[in-house]
Parts: structure tokens; C-alpha cells; sequence
């Protein structure tokens, strides 16, 4: 154990030692100081009688300074315990320091003594310094008792807590019990030391109760002088003691201990005791002279801890520790120059943790996937509701800091703010769905509840919400202005601004006053219609927004200005529908104010309330006598006043529009031939479903009420059973307004009646409407998990239960639609534990779908790919099923490894099968025999065994022998409806397998294939069709599962083609009405239940079907076959069969993620003309397709890349639809001119979009229920993009290449194809490109600039279709090619980082030999410049392009496929140069901060960069010449120090943040390969407690030292 570990009963014990005393007097007379005891006292008897009798020598005179050693070694003989007497004379000094620090000659007698022991090895100064500290801060303390304690400091600004913080024991874990730190906030033991209990007492002439006492404020004053001269005096000596210990190799703790005591006492320089007059302090320019003597003491010990030739302390612990941010820097250049040093290498280390162009990243909307940020601490129960950062702000240290507190603490107008803006901007445009709303937004303060803490992840305050909000308000005000129509845009607005004020995220009284000031102040006349006004309407009736008008204390002045919104401009097209409504909505929020409050009547709009009673006479009119208004057939006018009556008469026009549902009354539905009942069911007859284009300007309020009262006749109304066109009509409204009128209706109708889901028509109506109509619905909504989870529930209680066939197969095809339309890695259970619900084949679908979403869209979070085995245990636990070689191989590595050695336990199942073949054949003949005994059913069901149960189908099969009109199929159906669902699953299971065994050992006895083929295709017709006994969806997955047998995909080709199904499927078709079912306004046919679902199904069951039809359940089937067709190289075969079902799959609710999905996965695998066919499963006319793509695909020619043009238009269209638009700074706050954002929209558009049917202008924003696949435009957009390069017949380094080509002369193109069309340099920059610091001087770079053209890339008017300048467009166009190769596969990431290394490689400049160091060094700087800052000074280099290409790609890349980046620094490796190591530290340092959770695979990559440093400055790497020196890598050596830190903590950096032991065993054994000058640097970075301060400071390594070996 340590001596600085001693424990404090010990300490205590030196108290009494005898030669206390005598020392005590020893240094009492070199002191020249009056002895304290009497004569007599130096020989009393100590309490311990045994103890023998000192005898000190006693002079008068102080002796000379060299007697001191001789004299103290006389009493040093007296003892045999020198350790002991060690110890108390370490004590007897450190007391004497305190008391004599003010008096300079025994300071200076002191610190002789200190040396003189020190030679004779007397001081052990790692237990001497830490007490000395110690002792010295209770001594300060002591002296204010009573007052301001000196640890009571004012936080630092600054992002990392202020040093004194810093300095605490969590931090650096001082182990001397005899000295305890306070675990926050600094220097001080609570408590006396207990060395030297008594040693403070004496500190200065005034009494410590003349200095805590009540006294007159001039002796207060000049008590405290005395104190912090005292304190001054005592910390100045205490400096010198310490300087003279670092004379000696001391432990890292005590370095440690040192460190963080004197940063405490620099951040705290200027604390003083209460009653100071703070004018005083004003008035003196400098501080006094001792205290500057400390304070300058204080730095040398700094700098001598820091020094980077010992590196006693890593540089990095100041750069960490906020000294820089104290709030009152002292007037003193020593001081100034340390906090400048900090400044300087902090934003050098900051630099590596940030990516280029990192204000740029911001979220599309692109894509689904959700990039997880550090959340330390939350367990793993909550990350599934956690939630998540769109965007973080950067720290001081380059961290990714996101939250409320921060969002909270933006300056409006800085940087930071603007990038939020710009994100909230773009979500109002692409709205994406109200779950990521919820997740970034806050409820407004005024509207929380008193008691709240702080919201994680949230990083949108209300204010930015409000501004972002008008900002959109004003925007289409300008769209509106131009003539535009732009009236869906504002009822897409007005559904998230109904979301928003009702979820309480915008201050409705602070959202008025900013909007009136903006369109009456900010932009003069550009409120010139009603559509504010209809806004407000919208949300008039919001309780928050009726408590702000009704008892707010500022109703009065908020009313007056919600009716300055009117104005009396009639619309361009007054007739309309629309126009009527805003004519009239002025009159419509005047009566309801008017209904609201009595006092504020007064400012109400008479002619308005007055006009309010023609309002009411139509409605007279309309609704008079028994005539039901025909809403199929009403004019302009009737549907514009039949949207104002929504606004201020909802409840009766709610019942109007239910009245028109139910007018064509009721009938009853008779029982069917087969199906005995007297139980009467009523049917509502059919009616047109209302309209879309009615539906659509209906109030919000009244969309609500619509929707409960639909509810209410849905799902809990007499037993009366609604009519197709209501179930539709209510679809509608979910989908019209999917951010306000969206619930997750199975919690929904369980909080309403928990006994509502026992009905079983109920249930069966519930999962038809999710499961043909608002499956994309939920998707968008991201409540497709959960809806899987609900779904599970039902299965797995109806799946053993006999009989209840419908439900189920409905759920289970309901969960399986579900589990192929997730985009991202799910848990297969809610809580994550024990074997899965899932039916045998949903477990399967499941591992199909985990290989497609692992190989085409990544797995986001490195914790999903720890938990992926315990999954797959969860999904095979039950399972016997195999997957063939040829499906394996088209698998992800991580499914197949874990797949590949599976046992096949076919050949058991039928060994199984031949055991009881026997006994199943006895048993089939009895029961299935055209003369068998009606009453066998019953008995075969209740006495068979469940082993032989699952035999039955197969047993039949064996029968049959070719003639299936040979078995009683009655019994056989019975038999099958009244068993299990799962038991008819195991059926089907077992008759495929043994049905393919026979054709096997058929085929040995030398029967034809054909026949066979026949034989079984006409058999398993008899059990689909024929009788309708098995469930067609379950058989085709069955057979396609054994695709490892060659003839299983035959007879599922065979079984497609069959004529039985065709006509179906086209009957189907014809009565389902066009695939976009809310186009269709006709009246809807029922079919009858048993044609739509067949005689297994439909059996004893009366309810009536709705959308379900057996054919439906085979979309999701067909896309699975192509997939396994494709895998077993029947390509002829896959081709057939997307053309014979094209038009089927039309009514495929994501056809459009399907083709996505099926060309990457099969990525390089699919020939051109099939990849043309699985095109046109799509409506190619409302895909945004590029305008020459259908040349570039179909072109009969020999195969040649697109021109670079292409590829430069395909970026284009990314920068106008996806990317986040830049918004020109303005201190008006108006974003950028209208008239620019409709450029963009307008020169994005291309023929095949015009072509859509569309009648806005500005059709980039399209309501959710026209693109529901894959949901919003920007999504639509990006895909279409992907499939475009999925689809080009040439290879994936051939579009890599072209695409890199593009961005790294990007600049320079841009410009000079622009001529003087584009804006001058610098001119039209928003406040996202921030001014250059480079002021345009680029001497040193010469030719390492951008080549100024492109051959093949025409852009001459690009930057006019963009309406951005040269500047921001090349940026922007960096950004999409980014985010367009992180959609791609992993093929594609391959090529990009041949590409990215070759680029740099090439780049001359850098194998220039004749390059000096420091020529090379400002080239690199420049070279990585951020591209929007050389923009603007026409310095863009091909390697800052390429590297800023690469971090737009890194940002949008899921953490799996990060692992591949480590593949552009082996393309790079052999790294030789500083250059070269900044470069390849400038790529891959910012991805650190994103992997902090993903240990495995940040060690990876910080032993990569260890790696490349090794090859730089490894002892057998080959000197530069002249050799690189250390020095010019500080940054780099500070960068690795912060980012262990940060993967430590799994954040931003804390005081007590600690690297990970695994990792500090990694930097040490890379460090043995190093240079001495760079190990050095290095040596805290290990897990040696004897030379780092991390290792000895680390709880883990402290308490096992034998595993700190490195």
C-alpha cells in the first residue's frame, strides 16, 4: 500500500510520537522562533509510559542553515522506526508551511529544509504533496468560516464544467483519506487534516473571530486584505515546494492532484470574502503584487506539468478543463498566453471532431432511417420510445451536443439557430410524420406544468417552432400572391399547424403578435386574401387556443389582431369552391368569437356577422323538407358553402353527411345454402363513398367529429352492418389528415371499450382496414412495430384455438404485410425476451425480411447488430425450417453466418412421416373413403393423436393417387375447419414435404416429370380450389420454402398459371376499382363471403367481407416468389410472372418499395431485360424519373455510362426537392424570395411528373394519401434517384467514378459555365456559408485548385434552375451525392473508396518531393478547407471536395456499413507523410463521436488511425526528410486523448469521464511500435497505473493493478 494511503487511524498515532516534539523544536530554532512549551515540557513523560525520553538540543541562537541536516540526523539516530519518524516529520512541515508562509525568511529556511531532507531521501513527496495541498486548503477554509467558502464558485461558461469542477475527486480519485476532496466544486477538505489538527490556527495576526465576526466595514476590508495576502503568501510557497518535487519522478496521482489544485486556484483567483466593497476591485487596474507572484508560480507548475518533453500531465486535461471561460481573466500577459494556448489547440482538436460542411447536414426526409445519437444511462427498455436528435449543434470541443436546455439557449440569428430553422422549414414542406415531430418538439413554457425537467433529444424550442411556422405562412402567401394554386399546400399545412397548436408546441398569443408584426412590418401587402384567417379557423376551437381568447389576460388585444387578418380581396377564382370558402370565412370566425367571449364583442366585424345569415339561409335551403342533398352531384357553390357550414354548424353537418351514408337503408343479409341461422344481420345497402375533392375542405373540427361519430357506427353500433362506403369514407379522412385525425385504433377502441375487440366482426372489420387500407398509413406514422406487436397478440391466441380460421388468416396476413413493409431493424418482441408469437410462417417472412433490410438499407445502430443472434434464437427456436444454398447466398454476410449451420431436418421429418405413414393411412381410408361414417369425424377429431393430426393432408394426398375425386372431401373439410390454424399450417407443411419425397422416388421408378407435375398441380388444385380446404397464400410460401427440391418452384409456377386463378384475379381487379381506391367515387360491390374467401375460411362465419378477398392475400405472396425465383436463376421464370401479375400488383400497397428493394438486392445479379419489367410493375407516369432515363435503360446499343450530364441533372434534382433549401440572411427575417423556392419546384419537375394528373403548378408537395408509398415526395424523389442507378446497365465503378467526377470540379464548373448568370462570388451567401478565413490567399496552393471544366457535364444552366448561386449550389450538390451513395449498397461504398484513395492519391502536391514541410502543411490546411468556405473565395480543391463528399455519405450511413470506411485508409496505407496523416485524420476522426456506442467498432478504427500514425512515426517506418518531428502532430496526439474520453463516457466529455480500459490496453500496445517522442505523448493513453493518470486514477485498474500490463 502506498504511504499516501495510510489509513488515518495511523496518522493519527504520529500525533503522539515521541519525536514530535523534539522536531517540533528543531525547527522552532532554526526558525528563530520562541519555544511554545515550557522548559520542562520537552522531557515530560508522553501518555505512553513505555516510550523512552527525547532529548533535544536547545540553542539560543538559530545555527547556521548546514548545521540543520547534522542536527536533525542526531534526533533521526534516537529512533528505529524511521518510517514513523518520516512521517511525522512530513507532518511537522507541512503545519510550519501554513504558519510560516507570510514570513519570508522561514519560507526560505523551509524550503532548504525541504531540499536538505529531500537529499538525504526524507520527503516521499507522492505522500508529502497531496497532504500539503490538503492541509493548505483547509487552512483556507478555516480562515473563511463564516463567509464565502472559496469553493463556492460561479459557473463557468462553456460547454464542459468549469475547472474547479474538473479538479474534483471523481475526476482524478485522490486517494489520501487523510485529505477527502469534495466530490464537485474544487479545493478544501471539509474537515481539519488530520495530520495537523492544530497548524492553521496561527495563519496570520488577526483572529479568525475577528474575521468571522460582526466588526465595522473598514476592519472587514482590511481583515480581508490581510486573509488574501495570507493566502497569497501560503499558495506562493506552497508553488515553490511543488516545483522542487517535480525535480523527481512523482506518482501520475500526485501529478494528478497537483494539476487539478492549481487549475482550481487559477479559475478561482478572485474569489472573495462577503463584505468586500466590489467598487474597489473595480477601481485597481491590476491585482496586487502577490497575488500576480502566485498566480505566476501557479503557471510554472503548469507548464512544467505540461510540458510535452515530460508530459507529466496531458496538454489535453487543460484544453478540457474550462480555464479559458473563468469569467474575470486577470489583467496579466502570462495568464493571457496560456488561455490563448488553450484556444489555439482546442479548435485545432475540435476540427478533427467535425465533419466538413457539418452545418450543412440536416435531415431530407429522404429516407426513414434514423440516425441514433449518444444517449448515455437510458436503459434498454426506453430507447424504444426514446427521442431522437434531427440535428445536434457542435461544442466548443466539436461534440455533437443536442437537447432542450441547449435548443433554449441559441441566439436567435446565430449560425446554430438558422440551421435549426432550416430543418423546421423543410419539415413543413416535406412533413414528415407526427411521430418525428413529437420526438424533436417541446411544449411550449407556457403551457407545462410547473414541475419539469428537461426533455432528452428534444433540440426545437417554441420559438423556433413559431418563426419556422410563420415563415412557411409567409411563403405560401407569396405562392399565393403569384397566382399559383396552391391550395393543397395549405391544407396539408393547415393539418400540422392543427398538430402542432393542439400539441401545445407553439404559444398561441406569442404565435399572433409575431405573425401580425411580420405581414403588417416585415413584408408589406403581402396578406391579400383570407388564408390566415382560414388557418386560425382551422384551430379556433383548440382548447388552448379557446383559453387564450376567452380567459387570457391579453384576449382583448389577441382577438383585435386575429381580425386584422380579414381581408376583403376576393381569390382569383371567386366561383370556386375554394374561393367561396374564403370569401365567407371571415363571417365563420366572427360568429364563433362572437359565441366565445361577451367582451370582445365590440371589435367585432359587423357587415361579417351580418353576412353570418346567408350562411344560415342556405343551410336552410339545402336541408329543407325531406330532399337529401346528392353530394355526387352538387356544383361549386353547394360544395363551398357546405365547407363553410363545416366551420360554424360541424354537429349538423356531421349528421348530414351520415345521413347521406345511411340513406339507401338497410337489408338483410340471408345466412348461406351451407350455413343454418336465426339470428337476423342487417347490412347497410351501399352508396357512393363522399369524395376527396368534397372531403378535402371540410374543417378540422369537423373531421373529428366525423371521424368519432364514424367510429362510433363502425365499431360500436346495434347490430347493424355498415356499408362498404362508409368504411371507406372514414379511410379517407385518416388519410386526408394524417397528422391531426391519426389514432392506433387497436388502443384506441380498447380505451373506449375494453370489450369492443371480443366481437368478432369488430376485429374482422378493424384488421381489413388496416390491412387493405392504411397499412402505408401506419408505415408513415411509424407505428408499424407497434401495430406488429398488436397484431402478434391476436395470433397467438387464435392460433391453437379450433375453428376461428378467418380472424386469423386475416392477422397473419395482415403481420405479414406488416413485417416486409418495415425499412429498419425491429425487435421481433416487444420486451425483447423468450421465443417469438410469430406463426411458422412468420417466422420465416421474418428472416427474409431481416436479409433484405440488413442488405439494402443497413442496420443504424450498432447495439441492433450485439442483439441480432439473441434474435434469431428467438425466431428459430421453434422453427425446423432451413433456407436452400442459392437463397443463402444472396443473404448478408451476418444472416448467412449465423443460417449456414442450420441442420436440415427434412430427412428426419420424413423418417418421421414413414413411422407413421401406416397408422395415417389406416386412418385417412376410415375417414376420407367415399362410404366412410359421417360420425368418424367427430370421433377421429377428438381421439386422433396430434402427431398424426398434421399428417392428415398428407395422408389424403397419398390417396388420391392422381384421382382426387376419389376421397370424401366433405369429411375431409370438415375435419380441417374444425382443427387449429396452427394445426392446418403443420398440414400444409408436411403434405409439401411429402408430396416432393413421392415425386422423388416416382421419379426413381421411372415415371415422367411432366405427368408428375401434372398430377400434383391438379391434386393441390383440388385442395385450393376445387373444394377450397387449404388457404392458397400459406401454400404457395410452403412450396417456395423447399426450393432446395428442383421441383417445388415448378409446381408454383404451374399452381399461378392455373385457370382456375386467373379469372379471380381478374374479377378482383375489376370489382376492387382502380389501385388508388380514393379516386374511386362509385358505388363499391360487395362480394358475397364465401366467393370472396372461400369455403375454409368463410365456413360457419356470416360477417360480411369489405376489401378482404383470397386473392388479396396473395400480394404480399408474389414479390416473395419473384424473390426466390430470382435466387434460383429462373429468371424467364420471374419475368412471366411480373408480367402476367403486373397489373395485379398494382393493388400492392408499397409496390414502390418492393422495386426499390428487389434491385438492390439483387444488385448485379439481374439482367436489363428483367429489371425493364420489374420498372414497370410501377404507374412510370407519376414516378419522378429522370427525363433520358428510359433511353439509358432500353437502348439496344452497345453499353456505355450515361454522360456526366446525367448524373450532374440527377444530383439537381436532389438539391431542389430533398436537401434542406439555404435561406438568405435578412434581418427582417424573411427566408429566401418565394419566387426562388418555385424555380426550384418548377425546374425540378420533368415530363413523366407533368403527366400525373396533377392540377397545381407547384406540385412538389403532395398530400400524403397521393404517395403513400414511400410517403412523402422528398422520399419519393431520393428513391427514384436510387432505382435510377440501380437500374443503368453499366457497372458500379462506372457510375462511382462519374459521380466523383462531378462533385470534385464542382466549383469551377459551376462557375465558369455560369458566365455571369450565377450570382458574383460572395453575393446571394445565406447565413449557412460562413465568411472564409483564408481572405482569398492561396499562394501556397497553386495548382492543387479544382481543373476548371469537365468534359461531358453540360451545366450552363443549372445554376438558374436552381435558383442558388455557383456557390451554394456546388455545396448543395456535395451534400445530395452524399446522401444519394449512402441509399446505395455496399457495392457501391466499395468503389467510392477506390475512387475517394485514388483521387487523393493522385493528387501531385503531395508526392511532390520537392515540397517543403511547411508549403505541404499550408496546402493541406487549404485543401481542407470546409467547401462552402473556399467556395466563396474560389479555392475548392478536388481533395477537399472528395473529403467532404465523403462525410455527407458518412453522416447518412447506418453503423453498420461504417465498418467498410476503414477500406479508403487500406487503399491510402502506405501513409509517409504528416500530410497524408492529416488527410486520413481529417476522413475518418469525425466518424469517432459517432461510434461511442459502438465499442467494438470504434477500436477498430481508432486502431486503424493508430495504425497510419505508426506508419508515419514507427520505429521502422522510413524518415522524412528532414524526419517529422511530434510537435507538428500535438493536435492530432490532443484529438486521440478527447475521443477515448468521449467513447468513455458514451457522450460529451464529463469531469469524471474515463476511457475504457480496453481501450487504453489498445493505444498500449500500439504505442510499443512508436517513436519514444511520439510514446511519450501517448504515455497517459496506456493502462500502466505507474505512468499514466488515467490508468492510476481509473477504478478498475486501481483496484486489479496486475491487469494495467500493457
Amino acid at each position: 500500500m502506498d504511504q499516501n494511503q495510510r489509513p488515518s487511524s495511523a496518522s493519527r498515532a504520529y500525533q503522539f510520537h515521541p519525536g514530535r516534539a523534539a522536531i517540533i523544536n528543531l525547527f522552532d530554532l532554526y526558525l528563530g522562533r520562541s519555544s511554545r512549551q515550557k522548559p520542562d515540557d520537552a522531557t515530560r513523560e508522553p501518555p505512553n509510559k513505555t516510550q523512552k525520553r527525547v532529548i533535544a538540543l536547545n540553542r539560543e541562537l538559530p545555527p547556521r542553515n548546514e548545521q540543520f541536516l547534522i542536527d536533525f540526523e542526531q534526533i533521526q539516530s534516537q529512533f528505529s522506526d524511521q518510517e514513523q519518524l518520516r512521517a511525522v516529520t512530513e507532518s511537522v512541515l507541512i503545519s510550519l508551511v501554513v504558519q510560516c508562509s507570510s514570513h519570508a525568511p522561514r519560507a526560505d529556511f523551509l524550503l532548504f529544509a525541504l531540499r536538505s531532507l529531500c537529499s538525504i531521501g526524507y520527503i516521499n513527496w507522492d505522500s508529502f504533496l497531496p497532504s500539503l495541498l490538503s492541509s493548505v486548503s483547509t487552512a483556507e477554509m478555516s480562515v473563511g468560516q463564516g463567509t464565502q467558502s472559496i469553493t463556492a464558485v460561479s459557473s463557468q461558461p462553456g460547454v464542459l464544467p468549469s475547472s474547479s469542477t474538473i479538479t474534483s475527486s471523481a475526476n482524478f480519485q485522490s486517494s489520501n483519506p487523510a485529505s477527502p476532496l469534495p466530490s464537485v466544486h474544487g479545493i478544501g477538505s471539509p474537515a481539519q487534516s488530520a495530520i495537523e489538527p492544530a497548524s492553521c490556527v496561527t495563519l496570520s495576526p488577526v483572529k479568525s473571530s475577528d474575521v468571522s465576526g460582526a466588526v465595522q466595514q473598514s476592519n472587514s476590508r482590511v481583515n480581508s486584505l490581510i486573509r488574501d495576502n495570507a493566502i497569497s503568501s501560503l499558495r506562493q510557497l506552497c508553488c515553490k515546494i511543488i516545483l522542487a518535487g517535480l525535480e523527481f519522478n512523482l506518482k501520475p496521482v500526485t501529478l494528478a492532484d497537483i494539476f487539478s489544485y492549481m487549475l482550481n486556484w487559477l479559475v478561482n483567483w478572485d474569489q472573495k470574502q462577503q463584505g468586500i466593497d466590489e467598487s474597489d476591485v473595480a477601481k485597481s487596474g491590476r491585482p496586487d503584487k502577490s497575488l500576480i507572484e502566485w498566480l505566476h508560480s501557479c503557471l510554472d507548475v503548469i507548464w512544467l506539468l505540461v510540458e510535452e518533453d515530460k508530459c507529466r500531465v496531458p496538454f489535453y486535461e487543460l484544453l478540457r478543463s474550462g480555464l479559458q471561460f473563468i469569467e474575470n481573466i486577470p489583467d496579466d500577459e502570462a495568464l493571457f498566453t496560456l488561455i490563448l494556448e488553450i484556444h489555439r489547440r482546442r479548435d485545432m482538436m475540435a476540427m478533427h471532431m467535425q465533419m466538413l460542411d457539418q452545418h450543412l447536414h440536416c435531415p431530407t426526409f429522404g429516407t426513414q432511417r434514423i440516425i441514433s445519437h449518444i444517449t448515455p444511462n437510458i436503459s434498454g427498455e426506453a430507447v424504444t420510445s426514446l427521442r431522437y436528435s434531427p440535428i445536434t449543434y457542435p461544442s466548443v470541443l466539436g461534440e455533437p451536443l443536442h437537447g432542450e436546455d441547449l435548443a433554449t439557449s441559441i441566439q436567435k440569428g446565430s449560425l446554430d439557430w438558422e440551421r435549426a430553422l432550416r430543418c423546421i422549414r423543410h419539415a413543413f414542406r416535406s412533413t414528415p410524420s407526427p411521430d418525428w415531430w413529437k420526438r424533436v418538439l417541446l411544449v411550449a413554457p407556457c403551457y407545462r406544468p410547473p414541475p419539469h425537467g428537461s426533455t432528452p433529444g428534444a433540440v426545437f424550442s417554441s420559438e423556433m417552432i413559431c418563426e419556422g411556422t410563420i415563415d412557411r405562412i409567409v411563403e405560401l402567401l407569396k405562392l399565393t400572391n403569384s397566382e399559383i394554386n396552391c391550395w393543397q399546400e395549405w391544407r396539408v399545412f393547415s393539418d400540422i399547424f392543427f398538430f402542432l397548436i393542439k400539441s401545445g408546441c407553439i404559444d398561441f398569443v406569442d404565435f399572433v403578435d409575431k405573425l401580425v408584426s411580420r405581414v403588417t412590418e416585415g413584408d408589406n401587402n403581402i396578406l391579400r386574401t383570407n388564408h390566415v384567417t382560414l388557418l386560425i379557423a382551422e384551430i379556433i376551437r383548440v382548447e388552448l387556443v379557446m383559453n387564450a381568447l376567452n380567459t387570457d389576460a391579453r384576449k382583448v388585444e389577441t382577438t383585435r389582431k386575429i381580425l386584422s387578418f380579414h381581408r376583403e380581396d376576393r381569390s382569383s377564382d371567386p366561383n370556386s369552391p375554394q374561393g367561396i370558402l374564403l370569401d365567407f370565412i371571415s363571417s365563420c370566425q366572427n360568429l364563433r368569437i362572437w359565441s366565445l367571449n361577451t367582451s370582445t364583442r365590440e371589435y367585432l366585424n359587423s357587415e361579417q356577422l351580418q353576412k353570418g345569415k346567408q350562411i344560415d339561409e342556405w343551410w336552410r335551403q339545402a336541408s329543407k323538407g325531406d330532399r337529401m342533398m346528392d353530394y355526387m352531384n352538387m356544383d361549386d357553390r353547394s360544395i363551398g358553402m357546405f365547407w363553410v357550414v363545416s366551420y360554424t354548424m360541424a354537429q349538423p353537418a356531421c349528421e348530414t353527411v351520415m345521413n347521406w351514408l345511411s340513406s339507401a337503408g338497410v337489408t338483410e343479409l340471408l345466412p348461406g345454402a351451407n350455413l343454418q341461422s336465426n339470428e337476423r344481420l342487417m347490412v347497410m345497402r351501399e352508396v357512393s363513398p363522399l369524395p376527396m375533392s368534397l372531403l378535402s375542405g371540410f374543417s378540422m373540427n369537423m373531421c373529428l367529429k366525423l371521424a368519432y361519430q364514424m367510429e362510433d357506427s363502425l365499431f360500436f353500433g346495434q347490430q347493424v352492418v355498415p356499408s362498404v362506403a362508409m368504411v371507406e369514407t372514414y379511410t379517407r379522412l385518416l388519410l386526408l389528415a394524417p397528422h391531426s385525425l391519426f389514432r392506433s385504433h387497436f388502443s384506441s377502441l380498447a380505451q373506449k371499450n375494453p370489450s369492443v375487440l371480443s366481437k368478432p366482426g369488430v376485429t374482422l372489420l378493424v384488421l381489413e382496414i388496416l390491412n387493405y387500407r392504411l397499412l402505408p398509413l401506419y408505415r408513415y406514422q411509424g407505428k408499424s412495430k407497434a401495430l406488429m406487436y398488436d397484431v402478434t397478440k391476436i395470433i397467438s391466441a387464435l392460433k391453437g384455438k379450433r375453428g376461428d380460421h378467418r380472424s386469423f388468416r386475416l392477422a397473419e396476413n395482415l403481420c405479414m404485410n406488416l413485417i416486409l413493409s418495415l425499412r429498419e431493424f425491429f425487435f421481433v418482441k416487444r420486451e425483447g425476451k423468450g421465443p417469438t408469437e410469430f406463426t411458422e410462417t412468420l417466422n420465416r417472412i421474418t428472416i427474409i425480411t431481416l436479409a433484405i433490410i440488413i442488405k439494402t438499407r443497413g442496420i443504424a445502430d450498432a447495439d441492433h447488430l450485439l442483439y441480432l443472434p439473441t434474435m434469431l434464437e428467438q425466431i428459430l427456436g421453434g422453427s425446423q425450417h432451413t433456407w436452400s444454398e442459392k437463397t443463402l447466398r444472396y443473404f448478408p454476410s451476418v444472416l448467412r453466418d449465423a443460417l449456414i449451420g442450420r441442420m436440415d431436418k427434412r430427412g428426419l421429418a420424413i423418417q418421421a412421416w414413414q413411422q407413421a405413414e401406416t397408422t395415417v393411412i389406416n386412418q385417412c381410408t376410415q375417414l376420407l373413403s367415399p362410404s366412410a361414417d359421417p360420425t368418424y369425424v367427430m370421433t377421429y377429431i377428438s381421439h386422433s393423436f396430434p402427431q398424426h393430426r398434421q399428417y392428415l393432408c398428407a395422408g389424403a394426398w397419398i390417396l388420391m393417387q392422381g384421382h382426387p375425386e376419389s376421397i370424401n372431401s366433405v369429411n375431409l373439410a370438415r375435419v380441417l375447419r374444425e382443427f387449429s390454424p396452427e394445426e392446418v399450417t403443420s398440414n400444409i407443411y408436411t403434405m409439401v414435404d411429402v408430396l416432393l419425397h413421392h415425386m422423388q422416388l416416382e421419379l426413381q421408378h421411372g415415371h415422367s416429370l411432366q405427368d408428375l407435375l401434372m398430377k400434383a398441380s391438379t391434386n393441390l388444385a383440388f385442395f385450393i380450389w376445387t373444394h377450397e380446404l387449404l388457404p392458397l397464400d400459406i401454400l404457395l410460401l410452403a412450396l417456395i420454402d423447399r426450393d432446395d427440391d428442383p421441383h417445388a418452384l415448378r409446381i408454383v409456377i404451374s399452381l399461378l398459371d392455373r385457370q382456375e386463378l386467373q379469372p379471380r384475379v381478374k374479377l378482383y381487379c375489376m370489382n376492387r376499382g382502380p389501385p388508388e381506391h380514393w379516386l374511386y367515387n362509385v358505388m363499391f360491390k360487395r362480394m358475397d363471403l364465401q366467393k370472396a374467401l372461400g369455403n375454409h375460411l368463410s365456413w360457419k362465419d356470416r360477417y360480411p367481407t369489405f376489401f378482404d378477398d383470397i386473392v388479396a392475400r396473395l400480394l404480399p405472396v408474389i414479390p416473395l416468389i419473384v424473390y426466390r425465383l430470382i435466387e434460383n436463376d429462373a429468371i424467364d421464370s420471374a419475368e412471366r410472372i411480373l408480367a402476367k401479375y403486373s397489373a395485379f400488383l398494382a393493388y400492392h400497397p408499397l409496390r414502390f418499395t418492393f422495386v426499390r428493394d428487389i434491385l438492390a438486392y439483387f444488385y448485379g445479379h439481374l439482367p436489363g431485360k428483367l429489371i425493364v419489367r420489374i420498372l414497370n410493375v410501377l404507374d412510370l407516369s407519376k414516378i419522378p424519373f429522370s427525363e433520358s432515363f428510359p433511353q439509358h435503360i432500353s437502348s439496344s446499343n452497345p453499353v456505355m455510362c450515361p454522360p456526366l450530364d446525367y448524373f450532374a441533372t440527377l444530383l439537381l434534382g436532389l438539391v431542389n426537392n430533398v436537401i434542406p433549401p439555404l435561406y438568405n440572411n435578412s434581418k427582417s427575417g424573411s427566408v429566401c424570395d418565394a419566387s426562388s423556392s418555385l424555380l426550384r419546384a418548377t425546374h425540378s419537375k420533368n415530363p413523366a411528373t407533368s403527366q400525373s394528373g396533377q392540377t397545381n403548378a407547384s406540385d412538389s408537395q403532395k398530400a400524403f394519401y397521393q404517395i403513400q408509398d414511400p410517403g412523402t415526395y422528398t422520399q419519393l424523389v431520393l428513391e427514384t434517384a436510387v432505382i435510377e442507378i440501380l437500374s443503368l446497365p453499366v457497372s458500379a465503378s462506372q457510375i462511382v467514378s462519374s459521380l466523383v467526377q462531378v462533385i470534385v470540379n464542382i466549383q469551377a464548373t459551376l462557375i465558369q459555365s455560369s458566365n455571369g448568370l450565377g450570382a458574383p462570388n460572395g453575393v446571394a451567401q445565406g447565413s449557412v456559408l460562413p465568411t472564409s478565413p483564408s481572405g482569398g490567399s492561396t499562394d501556397s496552393l497553386g495548382a492543387s485548385r479544382s481543373t476548371p471544366s469537365v468534359p461531358g457535364m453540360n451545366t450552363s444552366n443549372m445554376v438558374s434552375r436552381s435558383g442558388y448561386s455557383c456557390q451554394q449550389l456546388s455545396c448543395l450538390m456535395i451534400q445530395a451525392c452524399g446522401l444519394l451513395l449512402a441509399q446505395l449498397p455496399p457495392d457501391f461504398h466499395i468503389q467510392l473508396y477506390i475512387e475517394a484513395s485514388r483521387i487523393i492519391k493522385e493528387t501531385w502536391w503531395l508526392t511532390d518531393g520537392k515540397r517543403s514541410q511547411g508549403e505541404l502543411d499550408s496546402a493541406v490546411g487549404y485543401a481542407l478547407l470546409d467547401p462552402t468556405w473556399a467556395a466563396q473565395d474560389n479555392t475548392s480543391t478536388a481533395i477537399g471536395n472528395i473529403v467532404a463528399l465523403l462525410h455527407s455519405f458518412f453522416s447518412n450511413l447506418p453503423q453498420e456499413w461504417l465498418e467498410g470506411t476503414h477500406l479508403i485508409v487500406k487503399h491510402l496505407r502506405p501513409v509517409q507523410s504528416v500530410a497524408m496523416l492529416r488527410i486520413v485524420f481529417r476522413i475518418m476522426g469525425p466518424l469517432l463521436p459517432r461510434l461511442a456506442n459502438a465499442h467494438s467498432l470504434f477500436s477498430k478504427t481508432i486502431s486503424l488511425l493508430l495504425n497510419i500514425l505508426v506508419d508515419v512515426f514507427g520505429k521502422n517506418s522510413q524518415p522524412s526528410n528532414p524526419p517529422a518531428e511530434a510537435s507538428e502532430i500535438t493536435d492530432l496526439i490532443d484529438f486521440l486523448h478527447h475521443v477515448v474520453h468521449y467513447e468513455g463516457q458514451g457522450g460529451p466529455v464529463q469531469p469524471n469521464s474515463k476511457p475504457r480500459t480496453e481501450v487504453l490496453a489498445l493505444f498500449g500496445r500500439a504505442s510499443e511500435s512508436l517513436r519514444p517522442d511520439i510514446q511519450h505523448l501517448l504515455s497517459h493513453l496506456r493502462p500502466d497505473v505507474h505512468s499514466s493518470i488515467y490508468a492510476a486514477t481509473h477504478p478498475k485498474l486501481v483496484q486489479n493493478p496486475s491487469s494495467s500490463v500493457s
